[in-house]
């Protein structure tokens, strides 16, 4: 996907969805902002078997540790490889498909209520190894470099110059980005380090004891998913018979345009994710390595 030539009405960051039904084409115009058209979805996730998983990789390499939000990371960063819809978006009443599959979410530089917060992307390498590497890796160069430093990161620097700017003069800034957008020709500069443009923004409530059922979508920028993760805690897990056993799990909040695909698309991608929480070894294999969807 990344090497596909683009053509007269792809972004700079994104190519033009074709050769859609008359429903899809009509939808923009009829259901207009993407906070109106949520999909949301509360999903429970056993652990049991990612667990296993980090500690294997942890007993190996227990300098900075795998978590389960680097594996929750890559298994969605490998679902929307798999499941191409989940990196559509809609934008000035046409429908685009990312030309990259970046995950954004926040750093914080140290946990306390007053720490300043770094917003960052990370980028799937579709052509590259393992999903869970790739993301170990990608986090352990940004916690080092975030909280090794008080400088700002990436769209920080930014945000830090705009807020002093004059009420008139920034509702005018933001009122010409919205045009910009609309038209496909929102500036490069401005977007590579928002997260709101991305294929999807996580939130790892669970990191600070928060619970995760639901978070809105924005109407600025392309990003047409959010993953609101927990706090994991056992659950309990039920038998035919009535019997039950307790198991460490995860919820997560799924929030999606429900504009870009169907209700059944949707479900095959989250039983998708399901079959990686059930076989985590799979996220081992290269990133393009397929998966049997037939049998999900």
């Amino acid at each position: 996907m990344e090497n596909r030539k683009k053509r007269l009405g792809d972004r700079w960051d994104a190519y033009r969805v074709r050769g859609l039904d008359s429903l899809h084409i009509m939808q923009p115009y009829i259901f207009k902002s993407r906070t109106a058209n949520e999909a949301v979805q509360g999903e429970v996730f056993d652990l049991t078997a990612v667990d296993t998983y980090l500690a294997a990789k942890n007993a190996e390499h227990p300098e900075f540790k795998y978590t389960w939000f680097h594996f929750i990371v890559a298994a969605i960063a490998k679902t929307i490889l798999l499941r191409p819809k989940m990196n559509y978006f809609i934008s000035g009443r046409h429908y685009y498909e990312h030309d990259k599959i970046e995950i954004a979410f926040v750093v914080k530089r140290e946990f306390a209520d007053d720490a300043a917060e770094a917003l960052v992307k990370f980028v799937l390498d579709r052509e590259g190894g393992s999903p869970v590497e790739q993301v170990h890796s990608f986090v352990q160069k940004v916690v080092t470099k975030v909280r090794g430093t008080s400088d700002a990161h990436g769209i920080d620097g930014v945000m830090n110059f705009l807020k002093y700017l004059p009420r008139p003069v920034f509702r005018v800034f933001i009122g010409v980005l919205n045009s910009l957008e609309y038209f496909g020709i929102y500036p490069k500069a401005l977007a590579v380090d928002d997260p709101c443009y991305s294929s999807v923004f996580v939130s790892n409530l669970g990191s600070i004891r928060l619970s995760a059922d639901y978070h809105h979508l924005y109407d600025w920028g392309t990003v047409s998913f959010f993953a609101a993760i927990g706090e994991r805690k056992m659950r309990p897990y039920y038998h035919e018979d009535g019997s039950y056993d307790l198991r460490n799990s995860v919820k997560i909040g799924i929030t999606i345009d429900e504009r870009i695909a169907d209700g059944y698309y949707f479900a095959k991608s989250i039983h998708l994710v399901r079959h990686f929480f059930e076989h985590p070894e799979l996220l081992d294999l290269p990133a393009a390595t397929p998966v049997d969807m037939s049998k999900l």
